[in-house]
């Protein structure tokens, strides 16, 4: 881990709908790296959030990255769409696609940076034969499709097992971490090996959502520090 730097993205799914602009401005100025969204389409997981037009609006909404994470089935179909309405990391589940090498040759080749999500329950192995497209490796700790759920903590040992994938295969990939962090959980996946940890209620729930976020990604960065 030396020399990293810990990334905080702060996801839209826990904002206010209502004060999304504000909201967004408030943590893009304060020290966002990335703005996380939640793409659900009901089949792949139990909820129905949102669609390209959310990711046209944050583009002009903030200059900080915007983190597209795809919770849908046959993403490849969607993948167009969603660059094309402004996502600067595509990231899509490698259970939800058959064709997961060709997906990520799709998004790469429009000049995206692409990422691939696991599943608690599936391996990192799953995902070796696809590590050198990879610019991200998100690791979910709670079954997607609901923000404000517990961290699952044998997700630690899964964060671990990335990390050494990613380091033995040479890759730069971001190693990202979404479900249940907060500042607590924060040390753990940092520890572990992450260095870009999604936050939504953590940050969006509480009344000084900045102070909550900031103190979410210092937590991290202190971890980090142990490896100095």
């Amino acid at each position: 881990m030396s020399g990293k730097t810990i990334n905080i993205a702060p996801s839209i799914l826990s904002a206010d709908l209502l004060k999304l602009e504000e909201q967004v401005k408030a943590v893009s100025e304060n020290g966002a790296d990335f703005i996380h969204v939640d793409i659900m389409d009901g089949r792949f997981v139990p909820n129905i959030t949102f669609g390209p037009n959310i990711v046209k609006t944050l583009k002009r909404i903030t200059d900080i990255p915007l983190d597209v994470h795809l919770m849908i089935v046959e993403p490849e179909k969607y993948i167009n769409a969603f660059i094309d309405a402004g996502a600067d990391i595509l990231t899509v589940h490698q259970e939800a696609t058959v064709h997961l090498h060709r997906a990520l040759q799709s998004i790469k080749e429009k000049g995206v940076k692409a990422g691939v999500a696991l599943n608690p329950a599936t391996p990192v192995a799953n995902i070796e034969n696809v590590i050198e497209e990879l610019d991200l490796l998100l690791v979910m700790s709670v079954n997607p499709g609901f923000g404000g759920q517990k961290f699952i903590n044998r997700s630690l040992r899964k964060i671990e097992e990335a990390r050494i994938l990613l380091d033995n295969s040479g890759s730069r990939a971001l190693l990202e971490v979404d479900g249940g962090i907060n500042v607590e959980t924060a040390k753990s996946v940092v520890k572990a090996g992450a260095d870009t940890l999604v936050a939504g209620s953590a940050i969006f729930s509480q009344r000084d959502f900045v102070s909550a976020m900031k103190s979410i990604k210092a937590s991290g960065e202190e971890a980090l520090s142990d490896f100095a």
